[in-house]
């Protein structure tokens, strides 16, 4: 058999001294122990703007922390659509382990038998020293099942708080340093703000949120029976109340006059805050990132107006905002990566930024006395009232609202009210139907998870 003679030649000739270090190196190479790869935890979420900025922020501060475990933030649309994704994800078999859920998710998440871990149980098997009791109680408690274990971790927690622009105030006459605390005083200044020549006095964001929910609460008012869905699945809508009447009423009549506009669901309002359009309008204390950052005004932050001849008024404001959900199915290193994230984003340090950036509240009490202590809050006025509001003793009436269904309900608030504002129903109709639509969608809900 012929050979071939430079491979021939080539095994004659002996190694040379650069050679024989090469497959020396190689050869150490070939034994050496392989880098162990970092472990990757994939989180979706919802966050835009500035607020997108702060969680591709906190994933990067705790991938640099430490090297075994890599956070990687997808932005996965709004919330509505991102749990809709994580859904046909699960099915697939291919979820996130983080999944963003905000509130008004949080019984359809309670409800999906096998689909999540709860925290708690993360926690505890990576060995890290959870407490619940840690966390600000209305916090806290929204996410706990009756048993006391915490099922999802509080997050991006918020609540309904009162923006208004000072520069537009004074130009109107208006006092720029004393918001309007009640409706009346809100009325009255829109009032005053049209006559001035502003085109958009007063804006609602998230109406159904601000206007039904946050407002029952502040009022001590029930927005549905078993303590709001807290106390158990057959539930049923309460805001066809007198009072709820009167509010939709007085909004209407702004609507008419021309004192309120209505920009849209969701967030959608908010830009016309920030652009100076709007003068005032209801909406997240997580809103404040956005304005801290591109409002080319003086502005005043200030506590939801309430109603002052309403006895008990005011009480404390619900729950916004989001919370994270362990998705089930993951191997345990890749939950022990999970719980040593959550971890990180629990500490004071971390909670206390985040808290002063964005808006949020600080969801431990230890993190509201560092930002308290640091004089964040006398150095910017009004950045207190998302925590004074919620701190406050809760009622069986405030806890909180926890519905089945409850994202679809939020969309029947959205198209009734709308039909308010365009002045083709009339308030206690829309409210009725709300009702009516809302109690439907629970009983579904209560019968497929008995």
């Amino acid at each position: 058999m012929k050979t071939n003679s430079f491979a021939h030649t080539l095994a004659r000739r002996p190694l040379s001294t650069l050679a024989l270090t090469v497959v020396s190196a190689l050869s150490a190479l070939s034994f050496a122990p392989a880098a162990k790869a970092q472990t990757e935890i994939q989180w979706w979420h919802s966050m835009t703007a500035v607020n997108n900025e702060w969680v591709n922020d906190l994933a990067k501060q705790f991938n640099e922390s430490q090297k075994e475990y890599k956070i990687t933030p997808v932005f996965k649309g709004t919330y509505d659509e991102s749990m809709t994704a994580a859904i046909a994800a699960f099915r697939a078999g291919n979820a996130p382990h983080i999944l963003q859920v905000f509130e008004v998710g949080t019984a359809t998440m309670m409800a999906s038998k096998g689909a999540v871990v709860p925290v708690g149980k993360v926690m505890a098997d990576a060995g890290f020293k959870f407490d619940p009791s840690a966390y600000v109680p209305a916090v806290a408690g929204y996410y706990t099942a009756p048993n006391g274990q915490m099922l999802s971790f509080p997050f991006n927690s918020s609540t309904t708080i009162f923006y208004y622009n000072k520069d537009a105030f004074k130009a109107a006459g208006l006092n720029p340093d004393k918001a309007p605390t009640t409706w009346p005083e809100v009325v009255a200044a829109a009032t005053k703000l049209k006559d001035s020549g502003h085109k958009c006095a007063f804006t609602p964001a998230w109406q159904g949120w601000t206007q039904l929910e946050s407002f029952s609460a502040w009022h001590n008012v029930e927005f549905a029976t078993q303590q709001n869905g807290l106390g158990g699945l057959d539930a049923r809508m309460k805001i066809n109340s007198p009072l709820h009447v009167r509010h939709i009423e007085t909004l209407a009549k702004m609507a008419k006059d021309g004192s309120m506009a209505y920009k849209g669901r969701g967030n959608k309002a908010e830009a016309s805050f920030v652009s100076g359009e709007c003068a005032m309008i209801t909406t997240s204390s997580g809103f404040y990132g956005n304005v801290s950052k591109n409002a080319k005004f003086a502005y005043g932050l200030s506590t939801l107006p309430y109603y002052p001849d309403v006895q008990g008024a005011p009480q404390n404001t619900v729950i916004g905002g989001a919370s994270l959900w362990v998705m089930s199915g993951k191997k345990a290193e890749e939950y022990k990566g999970v719980a040593t994230f959550f971890n990180f984003i629990s500490t004071p340090e971390v909670q206390s930024a985040s808290h002063k950036r964005t808006g949020y509240l600080p969801v431990t009490t230890a993190a509201y006395k560092l930002t308290e202590a640091s004089g964040f809050y006398k150095q910017n006025p009004g950045t207190d009232v998302a925590v004074t509001q919620m701190i406050r003793k809760v009622t069986d009436k405030s806890r909180g609202i926890r519905l089945g269904n409850y994202v679809q309900i939020r969309t029947i608030e959205d198209e009734e009210l709308e039909q308010v504002w365009a002045g083709t129903k009339t308030p206690k109709d829309a409210l009725d139907s709300i009702v009516a639509r809302g109690n439907e969608l629970l009983e579904r809900f209560e019968k497929a998870n008995k």
